[in-house]
């Protein structure tokens, strides 16, 4: 692995720790669609035990930082300022209904900014973390975005169709995080997302920032109802022009 924070190693490592739960449990959500109970109740627990796993390995960074999780919402530590950002399972409705297509995510905001992310998809072993300055990396190969420049040729991650322009190419995987950090690594082009939460994204932006992306800039006092637009520099400028919905 390349040289990395104490803190990055500790998120990457939390990371893995908790998907070793998730990766049990899904196999027992495919089991639990053919049961008439269904798997409701049984994926809220996961989403709890996996958030559970991931604050207990991150306080032992001993910093005192607080938390900010989709299950539990805002956990006030010593330093109000600085806090962790946790989504224990995104796309939790492929999760839900056995697809296998979903993420643990996890961010550090620091001095009002996002410095470091991790994105850790279990099933298809694959870790995307990045910190500032010190670029972006899918299981410890460096990424980069994709140098497409032409906005109709490219592909894009949404979670929404009305008002695109028609002749965009979209896929709507159910994982927001993922889209993000498929830009990160050029399998996507661009990503548009509307009214997400901020642990959706939060890990994402700073990887496609350090894998050469442009990420539009969104308010990090707003947890919720976020909308964002990010893609390679190159087709940047072009979908600006073409899309004003944010």
């Amino acid at each position: 692995m390349n040289s990395i924070s104490p803190n990055l190693n500790l998120m990457i490592k939390a990371s893995e720790k908790a998907s070793k739960i998730l990766i049990r449990d899904f196999g027992e959500v495919e089991k639990l669609q053919v049961s008439l109970k269904g798997p409701n109740n049984f994926v809220t627990n996961a989403d709890r035990k996996v958030e559970k796993i991931i604050i207990e390995e991150l306080e032992k960074s001993k910093k005192n930082f607080s938390i900010l999780t989709e299950e539990t919402g805002f956990i006030k530590n010593k330093d109000k300022d600085n806090f962790w950002i946790i989504d224990p399972i995104d796309g939790t409705t492929n999760f839900l209904n056995g697809v296998p297509h979903f993420c643990i995510s996890i961010a550090l905001l620091f001095e009002k900014e996002i410095i470091a992310g991790v994105i850790y998809d279990p099933i298809k072993d694959e870790i995307f973390y990045a910190e500032k300055n010190g670029g972006s990396f899918l299981n410890n190969k460096s990424i980069r975005v994709s140098k497409k420049n032409n906005i109709s040729g490219c592909l894009y991650g949404v979670n929404f169709r009305k008002n695109l322009p028609e002749n965009l190419i979209i896929r709507n995987t159910g994982s927001a995080a993922l889209d993000l950090a498929y830009v990160s690594c050029g399998r996507f082009d661009g990503c548009f997302q509307k009214n997400v939460n901020l642990w959706d994204i939060a890990a994402g932006t700073v990887l496609i920032k350090e894998a050469g992306g442009i990420v539009d800039k969104f308010d990090l006092k707003k947890f919720n109802k976020i909308s964002i637009k990010a893609s390679n520099e190159r087709i940047s400028s072009d979908l600006n022009k073409k899309i004003s919905i944010f």
